[in-house]
C-alpha cells in the first residue's frame, strides 16, 4: 500500500448533556420528502465542504475541536425517525459517536487526497434514523492534520448550517484549549417546538396565504415548449465562472443600495423577461432565513423557497433592482412555512382555478460574503473592462428530469469569482438560451457596473 492510500477508522465519541424527542421542523420534514424518493440518487443532496488547514493541527486537537461542536450543535446528534405516512420525529441523542476517516499522504498531496475523500464521503447515503447525520475526513501529512473534509445529511443542514458549522470548528481549532465559546444557537427541537406554538402556526398560514396569492395572479406560462419533451431526457447543467461578477456584484449593490442577492436576481429576472417575452416573471427564490429571530447561527435546515412575483420588467437595470430588491423583502418574509401543509394548500387550488401560476423557475443565491468567500488566487487583477475575457462556461454534468422544473440557477463563491450554475429543461430551455441566459446576467451586472464607476 502506498503512503497516499494508508488510512485509519475511528468512531469518535460525543457526550453532551440534553437529549428528548419532538415532531420534526418545517424544514428538516421538507427536505426528508424531498429526498426520500430520489432513490440512488439521495447522495447528490447530500452538503459537504472541504478545505486545507493552514495551520496544521495534531489530529487529537482536530477531533478535541469537532466534538465540542457536536456537543454544542444538536442537529449533529438527531436522528430522523419516520412514523406513518413519513411523519418524522426528531431523536436528540445526549451521547453517541460519528465516523472520521483519516487518509496520511505527502504534504504536497494532501489538498488532492483530501478533495477525493470528500467525494468519496459524499457519496454515500445515511441511514437517518440510526445514524448521526455527519462524516468526518482528515488528511494528515507528516503528523498534522493538513486538509479537512465534512460532509452532512441534509435533513441535519442546508448551506447555511454546513457554512456555520465550518466556521465554528476553525474558531474552536484557533481557540485551542481556551475558553472561547461557540455563539448561541437556536437548536431544531427547540425551533420545532416555537413552530408548533400559535405564533408559529400564525406565521406559517401568512406565509401560506402570500403564496396563494401569487399563484392564482401569477403568469400562467413563462417559456414555451420548443421541442416535444421526452420524459427520460436528462436536463443539461451549465457552469459560468465570471471573476468580473465578483467585482460587479458588489459593486452595484453598493452604488444602488440594494443586496448583491438583489443584483443577481433582478439580472436573472430581466434575462427571464428577454427570453420568454412574458410581461410578468414569478421565481422560487431559496431564503436561508437566518434573518429571523435567534436564527443567526443556527446549525440545521432553515432554507425554504419564498415565491416572488414582478410585474412589467423594465429594460432599464437601475430601475429594475430597486424594484426587485423591495418585492424581494416581502417574498423573504413569507418564506418559512409547513410544506406539507402548502402542498395540500396548492392541490385544494388546483381544484378552484383552471390552471395556476408557472412556479416551476428557481433562483438560489447561496453566498455568504460575510460569513465565508475562498481567496482569490494570488495576482493583480485586470481592469474590470477586460475581466470577461475570463469567464469560463462549461457542461460539467447531467441530471436525470425534475417534475416543474423550467430551470434552477444557483450562484457560489469560487475562488477570484463568482459561479452560476443553471440545471433546465432542454425542451423549454435549449442550451443555447441557458448560454444566453447566464452571459446575459454577466452582461448586464458589468454593464452596470462599469457604468457607476467600478474600473
Amino acid at each position: 500500500m502506498s503512503e497516499s492510500h494508508e488510512l485509519d477508522l475511528l468512531d469518535l465519541p460525543v457526550s453532551a448533556g440534553r437529549a428528548g424527542r419532538g415532531p420534526a421542523t418545517w424544514g428538516q420534514q421538507a427536505i426528508w420528502d424531498a429526498v426520500s424518493v430520489l432513490g440512488e440518487d439521495a447522495p447528490r443532496y447530500n452538503v459537504s465542504v472541504g478545505f486545507p488547514l493552514d495551520p496544521a493541527y495534531p489530529r487529537a486537537a482536530v477531533l478535541a475541536a469537532l466534538a465540542r461542536a457536536a456537543g454544542h450543535h444538536e442537529a449533529l446528534r438527531t436522528r430522523m425517525v419516520p412514523g406513518a405516512d413519513g411523519e418524522l420525529t426528531q431523536v436528540l441523542d445526549a451521547s453517541g459517536h460519528f465516523p472520521v476517516v483519516i487518509r496520511r499522504c505527502a504534504a504536497e498531496e494532501s489538498a488532492t487526497v483530501g478533495d477525493a475523500l470528500l467525494a468519496e464521503l459524499a457519496s454515500q447515503a445515511f441511514d437517518c434514523a440510526e445514524q448521526w447525520p455527519l462524516r468526518i475526513g482528515l488528511v494528515e501529512a507528516d503528523g498534522l492534520v493538513r486538509h479537512y473534509a465534512m460532509v452532512l445529511s441534509h435533513t441535519a443542514a442546508d448551506g447555511g448550517g454546513l457554512r456555520r458549522l465550518a466556521r465554528d470548528v476553525v474558531m474552536l481549532l484557533a481557540a485551542g484549549t481556551g475558553n472561547a465559546g461557540l455563539p448561541p444557537a437556536t437548536q431544531p427541537l427547540d425551533l420545532a417546538a416555537y413552530q408548533v406554538s400559535e405564533r408559529g402556526r400564525r406565521r406559517d398560514e401568512a406565509a401560506r396565504r402570500h403564496w396563494r396569492s401569487r399563484l392564482g395572479d401569477g403568469p400562467r406560462a413563462l417559456f414555451a415548449p420548443r421541442v416535444p419533451r421526452d420524459p427520460q431526457a436528462l436536463f443539461p447543467n451549465a457552469c459560468l465562472r465570471s471573476p468580473a461578477l465578483l467585482r460587479s456584484v458588489d459593486h452595484v449593490a453598493a452604488a444602488r443600495g440594494v443586496s448583491g442577492s438583489s443584483v443577481l436576481l433582478a439580472a436573472a429576472t430581466q434575462q427571464i423577461g428577454r427570453l420568454s417575452g412574458a410581461p410578468d416573471v414569478l421565481l422560487q427564490v431559496v431564503v436561508n432565513n437566518r434573518f429571523l429571530p435567534g436564527m443567526a447561527q443556527t446549525v440545521t435546515t432553515l432554507a425554504q423557497e419564498g415565491l416572488f412575483h414582478l410585474r412589467s420588467v423594465e429594460q432599464d437595470f437601475g430601475a429594475l433592482v430597486g424594484r426587485v430588491h423591495a418585492g424581494a423583502l416581502g417574498t423573504y418574509r413569507h418564506a418559512s412555512y409547513d410544506k406539507r401543509l402548502l402542498d395540500r394548500d396548492i392541490e385544494e387550488l388546483r381544484g378552484e382555478l383552471p390552471d395556476l401560476a408557472d412556479h416551476s423557475c428557481f433562483f438560489n443565491d447561496t453566498r455568504e460574503p460575510a460569513l465565508f468567500r475562498p481567496p482569490a488566487p494570488a495576482g493583480s487583477p485586470v481592469p474590470l473592462s477586460r475581466a470577461r475575457e475570463q469567464t469560463t462556461l462549461t457542461w460539467p454534468v447531467e441530471f436525470p428530469p425534475r417534475h416543474n422544473l423550467t430551470f434552477a440557477m444557483d450562484v457560489y463563491d469560487a475562488p477570484g469569482a463568482v459561479e452560476l450554475l443553471m440545471t433546465a429543461d432542454s425542451s423549454l430551455m435549449p442550451r443555447a438560451d441557458m448560454e444566453a441566459f447566464l452571459r446575459g446576467i454577466e452582461d448586464t451586472v458589468v454593464t452596470d457596473a462599469l457604468a457607476t464607476g467600478c474600473r
